[in-house]
């Protein structure tokens, strides 16, 4: 097994050097390095050691109530305890106050330490981000200290039996009582629904105060807690999945049970989008951090593993042989790419400059890091061979947990279809995009990429049903992005110049017609 090591060089050189993070107002270099390599020794002494066996022994579910893995409570309770829950709350609420780019890379490490525990935790930012913005002063008093002291966890109750990814079909209703609320109702897939690392839960709720027809524009975002709610809100299983073994996702019924509006009636879905937007950036690094464990426990192999060889007769390890180098360089290449473009897409969101930037930027992100984290995974297994089969060096439980990344917070066909869509026509974030590109570089086969890219949106724009090229569009500018990023990063340290290349030369995942258009 290659134990767990932080990528914190990596992550330091991407933030500084290709994505700016520098130019952004509050960033303090030192404090920066600080707090990530921090939190890199804690995740690799205390949170890692888990993953294997929270993975083998999984949670526990008895009598309604869900009980986690073995040395989660106890991990939990040193990781409250320093403070990190509250990396990104207001100071004047008990938190760090620190910005979205330290707290982007604590997350990576989170996640690549033990992706199953970050999940139960890495909704509170944003559900502290959602009630800092929407919710009243005595909610905001009330729970953010809470969630910033780890006191309590917070769950995004949205989908449902019958409403996955079309919000419009949720029927969980809440009524008026007085001056509270009532919900009554089922919800599907919350991570998190129940736990006993925290002494209390924060739902965030979303759920119809208009009449059944009345669609997305009938819904509204509630709050709900686990301690006050009693036998209202019940858990009635957790599901059995492929892989985050560790991470209870709850089927939960409530029943007239307390709660609390969180903003205006009926505004339910915009408010959600505060959480749902932190959520997806949040996945896209947990991809990022799939990847990057993929290549780690891959090039580890590769480079003791004797297979055939060399050409003076001695011992070859897999690294010696081109088709391994391939798969590396892959991995290597779609790590540090990822990375990058997930940092760049933050930079823009602290400097708030180019929110539709940032609206454009944070789909490509989401589908990009998660596909590249599968890939990275499935390709580690192939460098291992039947090794990478088996559970040994675990790289098949890195492949069983990224796998959920790209169908969680948005399967990735839907953000596909919303970029080809909506991306194209509300605000000026393709436009935005085109100009980023044009920052990033000036590489002729990236420039020429680019006019494809152009004609594709125009084509896409004039399309009677952009649903049919939706994901060769988003593959296109998903390219289109990673390969200027690879140049950016080449620009920032020579070193990377064949890895660059490798990028560069890999075909395109698009169909001829699409790329016929340049």
């Amino acid at each position: 097994m290659t134990p767990f090591t932080a990528p914190v060089d990596d992550i330091l050189f991407s933030l500084r050097s290709v994505a700016g993070a520098t130019s952004v107002a509050d960033w303090d270099d030192e404090l920066a390095k600080g707090i990530i390599t921090h939190f890199a020794s804690f995740a690799a002494g205390v949170i890692a050691p888990l993953d294997e066996s929270g993975d083998r022994q999984g949670c526990r579910f008895d009598n309604g109530w869900v009980t986690m893995p073995d040395g989660f409570v106890a991990a939990f309770a040193e990781l409250a305890e320093g403070g990190w829950q509250g990396l990104s709350a207001p100071e004047e609420f008990g938190g760090m106050a620190q910005n979205h780019l330290i707290a982007a890379a604590v997350s990576e490490v989170f996640s690549g330490a033990n992706h199953a525990m970050q999940m139960v935790c890495n909704l509170v930012p944003g559900a502290i981000a959602t009630l800092m913005r929407f919710g009243t002063d005595d909610q905001k008093s009330t729970w953010v200290p809470k969630l910033a002291s780890g006191e309590a966890l917070s769950t995004m109750c949205l989908t449902e039996p019958g409403a996955g990814s079309d919000l419009s079909r949720i029927r969980t209703k809440s009524t008026r009582n007085g001056e509270s609320w009532r919900i009554d109702g089922e919800k599907i897939f919350i991570s998190g629904g129940d736990q006993d690392m925290s002494n209390d839960i924060l739902h965030l709720i979303l759920a119809r105060t208009g009449d059944a027809n009345s669609g997305v524009k009938g819904l509204s975002l509630f709050i709900a807690n686990k301690a006050a709610a009693g036998d209202t809100i019940k858990v009635t299983r957790i599901e059995e999945k492929l892989g985050l073994h560790a991470s209870p996702t709850c089927q939960m019924v409530f029943d007239a049970a307390p709660a609390k509006l969180v903003g205006q009636e009926g505004a339910g879905l915009a408010a959600m989008f505060t959480l749902m937007n932190h959520a997806r950036i949040d996945v896209a690094l947990q991809g990022v951090a799939h990847a990057s464990r993929a290549h780690a426990i891959s090039a580890a192999y590769a480079a003791e593993r004797k297979q055939g060889r060399r050409a003076d007769k001695s011992d070859a390890v897999l690294a010696d042989h081109a088709d391994v180098r391939r798969m590396l360089d892959d991995q290597r290449a779609l790590t540090m790419g990822a990375r990058a473009m997930a940092h760049i897409a933050l930079v823009e969101l602290e400097k708030g400059n180019r929110p539709g930037l940032v609206d454009f930027l944070t789909p490509l992100c989401k589908v990009f890091c998660t596909e590249a984290g599968i890939t990275s995974a499935d390709l580690g297994m192939q460098v291992l061979g039947g090794y990478g089969y088996l559970t040994e060096y675990r790289v098949s439980q890195t492949w069983r947990d990224a796998r959920i990344t790209s169908i969680y917070e948005g399967a990735n066909g839907i953000h596909s279809l919303a970029t080809a869509t909506r991306g194209l026509r509300v605000g000026d974030g393709a436009d935005a995009f085109d100009a980023l590109i044009g920052e990033l570089t000036d590489h002729p086969a990236v420039m020429t990429l680019r006019d494809t890219w152009r004609a594709a949106r125009r084509h896409a724009l004039n399309s009677y049903d952009p649903a049919v090229i939706a994901h060769d569009y988003m593959q296109l500018t998903m390219q289109l992005y990673y390969r200027a990023v690879w140049c950016r990063i080449a620009e920032c340290d020579a070193q990377y110049n064949r890895l660059r290349d490798v990028a560069l030369s890999r075909p395109i995942p698009v169909a001829p017609a699409m790329m016929a258009l340049g």
